[in-house]
């Protein structure tokens, strides 16, 4: 067991960031969770957490869960993981700018806020560790989830250079890329659907509708889906390791992309991903 150290979480009402933030706990750290909801903050201090409201898309509430993560820590934090996100599903030509631009702020914009408020933190204190859920999708681009995959992509291409620009400065940056895990993504997934495509006017009408098939099934939607906390051991590594590792894959589907990525032409790794 590595010397206790305290992580601020980002998303833990649910899933991956529920999971990890009990999975930190029980291994002595002092984690620091955020939610959007009043139920889900009074629920996870009941079960004994420091919870903070955030919403990623709203710039004052990131700087006042700054403010009150930094309070409960005396102005210091070892690590940052962020977890927070969710997925906007629907062919390209049908999202609107809208729509896209609500999937940036909370996959990417506000993530990139709240790093960028907390990196001075680390700088200061000599140290730190920041840690970026992503996905298999910001490996390989998959149909339907245009918006998601762009925003993992660009998440991607920030966390890569972050890590290069802290060179030096004792900050280790991480990402984590999934896969197939088990949670409320597709339930949320479904909620932004509904909200935000016209199936009736889309071309795509007829594989929406498969499609929202897969998003209404119970349970795993694909083979080698995993419980999160296979997301939780590996941020306790990136967390605790002294030499934390900057990519971390999860599940078998994401190993095998980032695989046939490297060996496959385009066009061979296209038709694949067509057929997932």
């Amino acid at each position: 067991m590595s010397v206790s150290k305290t992580i601020l979480i980002t998303g833990c009402s649910t899933g991956i960031g529920y999971c990890t933030a009990h999975y930190l706990k029980n291994r002595g750290h002092h984690v620091i969770v955020t939610a959007r909801k009043p139920e889900d903050l009074a629920r996870l201090s009941a079960e004994g957490f420091s919870a903070i409201a955030l919403d990623l898309s709203d710039s004052a509430s990131i700087r006042q869960a700054v403010e009150q993560t930094l309070l409960l820590t005396q102005g210091r934090l070892d690590a940052l993981f962020n977890n927070a996100a969710f997925g906007q599903p629907g062919a390209v030509e049908d999202l609107s700018r809208d729509v896209l631009r609500q999937q940036f702020e909370t996959n990417f914009f506000g993530t990139h806020e709240l790093t960028n408020l907390l990196i001075p933190v680390m700088r200061q204190q000599g140290q730190g560790r920041i840690i970026y859920n992503s996905s298999i999708l910001g490996l390989v681009a998959m149909t339907y989830r245009g918006a998601y995959n762009a925003s993992k992509f660009a998440l991607e291409g920030l966390a890569d250079t972050l890590r290069l620009e802290l060179h030096g400065s004792h900050i280790s940056v991480s990402l984590i890329e999934p896969g197939p895990i088990l949670s409320d993504f597709r339930k949320n997934s479904l909620i932004s659907y509904t909200a935000n495509i016209d199936t009736e006017q889309s071309v795509h009408k007829a594989t929406y509708q498969k499609m929202l098939a897969r998003l209404n099934k119970e349970g795993p939607a694909a083979p080698f889906t995993l419980p999160p906390d296979a997301v939780a051991k590996k941020v306790a590594h990136a967390l605790e390791s002294n030499r934390p590792k900057t990519r971390y894959y999860v599940t078998f589907p994401t190993y095998l992309f980032a695989f046939l990525k490297r060996i496959l032409p385009v066009a061979w790794l296209d038709w694949l991903l067509r057929k997932v």
